[in-house]
């Protein structure tokens, strides 16, 4: 024991121990300072008097070991006073906070470096992007996108602007296509922003609910509903979320609501109370139709029925139950256009759905036809002929008029010189019975060579020398022709339409006489002639239409040997193509060129003297034929009212210009006019209008404007 306590009493006094104590105690005194140092540095007290903001931020940049990077436009004196320690984190807020304070904004770099800029600057600056993970605190400039599920950004949007800075660092921007928004600004600002969006977004969510019906038709159950529903939305102050879309499905007799959970919950309570049976098995009920015929439907519904009474009969046997009769009665009311049925309620529901799909508006085609024929025509005919009493004379056949023709016409026309008469006796007495005397000249007839003449054109001359004579003919001819026609016509959905623009031409198709030739008789039948366009439109699923035409163009050429003869341009077909487009039906691109040439054998052959003894005639002909339809599908009122106007503008133009262009043997103001197209049909105003407004006119002596005005 002693032995020990003088061990260690050596050990706590030997010079080692010494030595090691001291160094033990000098880390543990650095260690403790250090800790103490770092806990003193941590802590932040900022007191600051009239010190300009950019000391200010040069002190903070220091304090934080932060490079700042200030704007020239930066510019003010902070005062800022802390009673309390502050950590690093909120050293740094109560920084931004002051910058935000002086309109100013501290934007964060990669490389720690921090931008000081104005904060009508920062919206544009590269500022992070943040979201719900990390939306950050305070007032750090941050931008987020926010996506809206059950309301529109574009109502949205005005509501967040009222509680953003716009004309400072604040932003909000709706991107309608993705339907979201793009909010830029303070974190504060833009998680109080986020929170309304939210909040504002669960009010809109609106559930689907389907209510199948067991009584009553789906049809029927949502038109009373609606029919309730307008005399709702009619109070002020009713909002739209709190009025729900209803939407009848006849396939499953079902009732599709949406809308907001309490005004589902008012129309399924409504629905179920209204959904009970009837008293009476049968039931009796007035369709007033809106677009079909009542007599059409009613072979269409007797069908439908007696396909539903088989189904219903097999229905029955299969299941083993005696099945009753199922009378069921249509009948149609032509003069209010209605159908009267009477039936089960089962039944009443299949036929309702039957009629409500029959009974739509068929949709109506415009089509509008274009024809245009181009013709030109050239032909140069010369010829000369000649004649001698002796040698006889040369005749051409492709010229105007032929010498032989010519010669007998000129032979007609000769005057015939007059004769002595001698005198008369009596073969039976001798007596004289007439004196002898001259009879006159006998004039020419000119009728003959006025024919032959009448169908020559051109220049036609002669000479006549002794015995020889020689006839000249020359003619050159140019025809030109346009003709562009543009009938139109509309029709309703699968319904023939006519039109013809022309005349009905007599022709002959017969003819007999009796058998002394006193009393001959023909038979006349009458042919249109002209522009007629005749089609059956087809509208098929999406902007499409399949027609049916026949298209002619007929006009009266000229009278035949039996005759007149018809020119006619025929096109049938059937043809598809969108509403709207513009299609070739079909057309004729014909050139006919023809030489004639008649001549005298070997002289006709000589060079140069050879067209003494020819006749040569020249044609070309160019036609150019097109016909064009262009179909419009018409929904809906809008459409035929536009297309109408179009049309009824375009003939008023016309008619203007006419009148601007003036007539010159009669007064402009004799022309036509239609008066300006009025979209909306008003009432006449009363008696008393008229006379306080005709007398106010007067009083002011001005032109009276009661009158009507083209």
């Amino acid at each position: 024991m002693t032995n020990e306590v003088f061990f260690m009493r050596n050990t706590y006094t030997a010079p080692w121990y010494k030595r090691v104590r001291t160094l033990v105690s000098s880390a543990l005194l650095i260690n403790v300072l250090l800790f103490c140092s770092q806990v003193h540095a941590a802590e932040y007290s900022p007191n600051f008097k009239n010190t300009e903001i950019v000391e200010f931020i040069n002190i903070v940049g220091k304090n934080l070991n932060k490079t700042m990077v200030v704007d020239p436009n930066v510019r003010g004196k902070v005062n800022l006073r802390s009673y309390d320690s502050l950590t690093e984190e909120q050293y740094y807020q109560v920084f931004l906070n002051v910058l935000e304070v002086y309109g100013f904004s501290a934007v964060i770099m990669e490389n720690n470096i921090i931008k000081i800029i104005r904060n009508k600057d920062a919206k544009t600056a590269s500022i992070p992007v943040v979201g719900d993970e990390n939306p950050g605190i305070g007032d750090e400039m941050v931008t987020r996108v926010v996506e809206v599920k059950n309301v529109t950004v574009r109502e949205l949007v005005p509501l967040l602007r009222q509680l953003s800075d716009q004309s400072g660092g604040g932003n909000v921007v709706n991107y309608d296509p993705a339907n979201v928004i793009l909010l830029t600004g303070t974190a504060a600002t833009v998680n109080r922003l986020v929170a309304v969006i939210e909040r504002v977004d669960k009010a809109g969510d609106q559930d689907v609910q389907i209510i199948k019906l067991q009584y009553a038709s789906a049809g029927e159950m949502v038109r009373i509903i609606e029919a309730m529903n307008k005399s709702t939305q009619g109070k002020p102050g009713t909002p739209t979320f709190l009025i729900p879309k209803i939407v009848a499905d006849d396939r499953t007799n079902s009732v599709i609501v949406s809308g907001e959970s309490q005004a589902r919950k008012r129309i399924a309570k409504l629905i179920s109370r209204l959904d009970s049976e009837l008293e009476s098995n049968g039931n009796t009920r007035v369709y007033y139709l809106k677009y079909s015929k009542a007599e059409d439907l009613v072979t269409v519904l007797q069908g439908v029925s007696k396909s539903i009474e088989a189904e219903t009969k097999s229905a029955s046997k299969t299941a083993s139950r005696g099945s009753k009769s199922r009378e069921v009665s249509i009948d149609a009311h032509d003069d209010t256009n209605t159908l009267v049925i009477t039936a089960e309620p089962d039944m009443l529901r299949s036929l309702e759905a039957v009629i409500r799909q029959l009974d739509i508006r068929r949709a109506q085609v415009h089509v509008e036809a274009v024809i245009v024929e181009v013709f030109e025509a050239d032909g140069i005919n010369l010829g000369i002929q000649w004649f001698s009493p002796k040698a006889g004379f040369t005749q051409f056949n492709n010229g105007p008029a032929p010498l032989g023709q010519v010669a007998a016409g000129a032979y007609a026309a000769k005057t015939k010189d007059g004769e002595i008469v001698p005198a008369v006796y009596s073969s039976e007495t001798g007596k004289k019975i007439s004196d002898q005397y001259n009879k006159n000249n006998i004039e020419g007839d000119y009728s003959l060579l006025g024919q032959v003449l009448g169908s020559a054109s051109g220049l036609v001359t002669g000479f006549l020398r002794g015995d020889i004579g020689a006839v000249l003919q020359a003619v050159s001819s140019d025809t030109n022709s346009n003709i562009l026609a543009t009938p139109s016509i509309t029709t309703l959905d699968n319904e023939e339409a006519y039109f013809l623009v022309g005349q009905e031409v007599p022709i002959i198709t017969g003819s007999a006489a009796s058998s002394n030739n006193a009393n001959p008789f023909q038979t006349v039948e009458r042919q249109e002639v002209g522009i007629k366009l005749k089609v059956t439109p087809q509208v098929n699923e999406g902007n499409a239409v399949q027609l049916t035409i026949e298209q002619e163009v007929s006009s009266v050429s000229g009278a035949t040997g039996v005759d007149i003869s018809i020119n006619k341009r025929e096109i049938k077909t059937t043809i598809m193509a969108d509403s709207g487009s513009t299609i070739v039906l079909g057309g004729l691109i014909d050139e006919d060129v023809q030489e004639s040439e008649q001549k005298v054998p070997i002289l006709g052959d000589i060079p140069f003297l050879g067209h003494l003894f020819k006749s040569t005639s020249n044609t070309k002909r160019k036609r150019n034929l097109m016909v064009f339809l262009k179909p419009t599908i018409i929904r809906d009122g809008i459409d035929m009212n536009r297309i109408s106007k179009e049309k009824y503008n375009y003939i008023r133009a016309d008619e203007l210009r006419k009148q601007e262009e003036g007539l010159e043997l009669m007064d402009d103001s004799n022309l036509p006019l239609l008066p300006k197209w009025n979209d909306q049909l008003e009432l006449p105003p009363s008696f008393d209008e008229y006379m306080n407004k005709k007398q106010a006119m007067q009083s002011l002596d001005l032109p009276d404007i009661t009158q009507d005005q083209p």
